[in-house]
């Protein structure tokens, strides 16, 4: 079974239908409007934020967000994992009422506690919100380099990528860069190629998160192949939100034959009803890809991680590179 390395999962859009159900009891919530037969049940993407909202809402202190964390990553070291890297949100946890120091100390218990079990790697990623403005954003990056917390290595930007001009957001990423946080960006999911080239012109990440919408330009294609910008792409995902209408026509296999560093991510799996493993699944039967070029993308993935050297080699030899 081929070792698995993740760099794009969002945190709340991680918990499980029966851990959700499991923090319904507990707050006295109806899942029923939005969990059946324990699945997740959306239409589009208006409702799939409405299931994701609703469930996010269901952890609110510090022993829900350790539960939260130490639950995700445990069921993905059984899968075969052996490192994680997921998105946190500052502005989440105000929402829930917790300070995002104690949402963050308590998602880093529950990842101490996974790595106890399992043995599994894994970092967080501090996000603004694109669409709650250029303050907000700036704000989130403040917090992820004051935060002090030894398992926050980078900082990114998620949300309603439409929205304002991503020029306006560059002193966040200079505020996370030069306190040393590895640097991403959403990109190219929801808009089109232009997306990913003002992403390498204003922000310059090492990482886009999504991007895929670059196969609409091939010099752009090119460019990201030529600067090695590390792509987290999202197959079920894409999918799942009609970014393309099936795996027959995904970009992976095509970015990767151009030369693009290209990894495999969940983004928010049980609202796609995905899981990482299924991911290399997806690309092993929809990509025909071999069990050496799946171990090639969790390697790109590894050797992209906003980790230590140390801990990068120790992975690096787990996987098998």
């Amino acid at each position: 079974m081929t070792a698995m390395a993740e760099l794009h999962c969002h945190i709340e859009g991680a918990a499980a239908p029966e851990l959700v159900e499991r923090q319904a009891r507990k707050y006295g919530a109806d899942t029923s409007a939005f969990i059946r037969d324990g699945a997740f049940v959306w239409e589009d993407f208006t409702t799939f934020l409405a299931a994701y909202d609703f469930s996010a809402n269901l952890f609110r202190d510090e022993d829900d967000y350790a539960l939260l964390a130490e639950h995700y990553l445990t069921s993905l070291a059984s899968d075969g994992a052996i490192y994680s890297e997921f998105f946190t949100s500052p502005d989440h946890a105000r929402r829930a009422g917790l300070s995002p120091e104690a949402y963050t100390n308590a998602l880093g218990e529950g990842m101490k506690l996974a790595k106890a079990a399992t043995g599994i790697e894994s970092r967080m990623i501090v996000t603004g919100v694109r669409h709650f403005g250029v303050e907000s954003v700036e704000a989130a990056a403040r917090f992820a380099v004051e935060c002090g917390h030894p398992l926050v290595t980078g900082y990114g930007m998620a949300g309603e990528e439409r929205f304002g001009n991503l020029a306006d957001y560059t002193k966040a990423f200079d505020i996370a860069r030069e306190a040393g946080l590895g640097i991403t960006v959403h990109a190219g999911e929801l808009a089109g190629w232009e997306s990913v080239r003002d992403a390498l012109d204003h922000i310059r990440p090492s990482r886009i998160g999504h991007g895929v919408r670059a196969i609409e330009n091939p010099d752009l294609v090119k460019r990201i192949a030529d600067e090695g910008v590390v792509l987290e792409v999202c197959p079920v995902s894409n999918v799942a939100l009609k970014v393309f209408p099936d795996y027959a026509s995904h970009p992976f296999p095509t970015l990767r034959a151009a030369g693009c560093r290209v990894t495999l991510n969940s983004d928010d799996p049980p609202y796609f009803h995905t899981s990482l493993r299924m991911e290399y699944d997806v690309a092993a039967t929809h990509f025909g890809m071999e069990a050496h070029e799946l171990a090639e993308v969790t390697q790109t993935a590894i050797a992209a991680a906003f980790v230590d050297e140390d801990t990068r080699e120790a992975l690096l030899a787990k996987s098998g590179g």
